[in-house]
């Protein structure tokens, strides 16, 4: 292996092996990579053992699998199985082996003393055997069809859609996945600001986004400055997916993709997503590739007024033309591998693993302040949640307390606590207010405050107005379409503010009714006389 990338191809490969004693599975990092920094630290991450390059050198292997022909590959002996890292050959780098040829297709890499080095080339579509032989001769022979171990596991988790969203807390929301592959024509190259014009114009309630970015820019930039530089669309809630399983199961998840010539568009493509292009790749695009294809096909981004495509997504017959074999690549490979090895493979069969769902650590960061965008008619209000760096005009900001920083609280007109089980005490002594005390206290800690509320559950809150007496607030969920929604609480709080504020004579007669439209979605929410027990809830 020479990347994350690569080792990342080999984990979903690896599978044709399981429960087979007679052979042992050691990784070694080939020098001479750029991205090789996150390599070794993904090894130890998916428990396996290394050996030094040295040492793999002075060893005879079996087989050896790599994932990328680069590298001083023909040093090692033993019969080479070479796969495509990504979703066939889609791109040309000027910076790496021949101008113009698309890479992985390379003979400079291809070629040890003008023969082929790989004893098996396996391959995800026939257009790719052909490409294949076109530029190296005699590679034809060693070529088989085998799929896309990848793309077979995304295929097979397609059923856990709504526990990735679940995962996620998507909810009734759009969610729109932004992919960005490496270099200089990537997304993150071309466009950076993009994540964040994204996230201040699709508001919060009616869309969910996530960022995936190729593994090499993980390894170029490093986590910690990746997530500097995201920072602004991170805090408004954009999930930075993990460079390993973690993207491919926001795509079983996705509603729609922005995209640059990453492979990420065509594995998203094979499932019929609705795809929109952020940028072209330039002189990176083989023309005439299926990825060359797909983004002529598809429409462009406007940042300025998003206008995002519904399912179905029309674009599943360009993935036809990379991915052949769908569902059967393990079972392909199989037999070949141990061919290769001079085995009899095990009597049972082999099946892809589904993907694991996002871990709860791994939830998207729920944003602690907001612009409120409000429109009000008698019995109705509209509520978009954008980020609070969002350009005026808005109604109102609104932030959390014990989330949001001391300016966002003192300058927010809105105040809102989620309530929580109190900490337990070490010994006897404990103390804490409740929901009726919380908001007539903070409009004396906070002077701009207007209404104050505390968030009780996902359906119930209690809210006071400056001035004025609790209130409880419950939010019914939408029903519609077959599914139950429901919507953050502090949303409909926003709604009810903003209500208020145009009706401020209106808590007069409870219980009374008005209707939230939040994310494009309708909630009935009753005000009416609180409980003692809503009304003594610790905060």
């Amino acid at each position: 292996m020479r990347s994350a990338a690569a080792l990342h191809r080999l984990l979903d490969l690896l599978p044709v092996f399981e429960g087979d004693d007679r052979v042992r599975c050691r990784f070694t990092l080939v020098p001479g990579s750029d991205f090789a920094a996150d390599a070794l630290a993904a090894v130890d991450a998916a428990g396996a053992r290394t050996i030094p390059w040295t040492e793999a050198l002075a060893t005879a292997h079996d087989l050896i699998l790599t994932a990328s022909p680069k590298g001083a590959l023909d040093g090692l002996r033993g019969r080479q199985v070479l796969l495509p890292h990504g979703a066939g050959f889609n791109k040309a780098l000027a910076r790496e082996g021949s101008p113009g040829l698309p890479s992985g297709l390379d003979p400079a890499f291809l070629l040890s003393d003008g023969r082929p080095t790989a004893a098996l080339h396996a391959l995800a579509h026939p257009d790719q055997v052909e490409q294949l032989a076109a530029r190296v001769p005699g590679a034809r022979r060693h070529a088989v069809v085998a799929g896309d171990p990848t793309l077979d596991r995304i295929l097979e988790s397609l059923d856990r859609r709504d526990a990735v969203r679940s995962a996620l807390g998507t909810g009734g929301r759009r969610l729109v996945v932004l992919s960005s592959t490496w270099g200089p024509q990537s997304l993150l190259s071309r466009r950076p600001d993009l994540p964040a014009e994204l996230a201040a114009r699709l508001p919060y309630d009616g869309y969910q986004l996530a960022l995936i970015v190729h593994p090499n820019e993980y390894s170029r930039t490093g986590a910690f400055d990746l997530a500097r530089r995201l920072r602004p669309a991170l805090d408004a809630g954009l999930l930075l997916a993990a460079p390993y399983e973690e993207w491919a199961a926001l795509l079983v998840a996705a509603d729609a993709l922005v995209t640059d010539h990453g492979s990420v568009a065509l594995y998203a493509a094979a499932l019929d997503l609705p795809v929109v292009a952020a940028c072209d790749g330039a002189d990176e695009l083989i023309p005439g590739s299926p990825m060359a294809r797909l983004l002529a096909a598809v429409p462009r981004l406007d940042p300025a007024a998003p206008v995002l495509p519904e399912r179905p997504g029309g674009t599943r017959r360009f993935a036809e033309q990379a991915f052949a074999l769908t569902g059967r690549s393990l079972e392909t490979l199989r037999p070949e591998l141990y061919k290769l090895l001079d085995l009899v493979p095990p009597p049972y069969p082999v099946r892809p693993r589904p993907l694991p769902l996002p871990l709860p650590e791994r939830a998207p960061y729920a944003p602690a302040a907001f612009a409120v965008r409000a429109s009000v008619t008698a019995g109705e209000v509209t509520v978009e949640r954008l980020p609070p760096w969002t350009e005026p005009p808005f109604h109102h900001l609104a932030a959390e307390f014990g989330r949001a920083g001391t300016r966002a609280l003192r300058s927010s007109a809105l105040l809102y606590h989620r309530a929580g089980t109190p900490a337990a005490a070490t010994g006897w002594h404990h103390e804490c207010r409740t929901a009726a005390d919380w908001t007539a206290e903070a409009f004396e800690e906070y002077p701009n405050c207007r209404t104050a509320a505390v968030v009780l559950s996902p359906t119930t809150a209690l809210l006071r107005r400056y001035g004025g007496a609790p209130v409880a607030v419950r939010v019914a969920p939408d029903r519609s379409g077959g599914r139950v929604r429901r919507t953050d609480p502090a949303a409909a709080l926003s709604a009810v503010h903003a209500w208020l504020a145009a009706h401020p004579d209106a808590l007069g007669a409870l219980p009374t009714t008005l209707t939230a439209r939040l994310g494009g979605t309708a909630h009935r929410i009753q005000l009416a006389r609180p409980t003692e027990a809503e009304a003594e809830v610790p905060v």
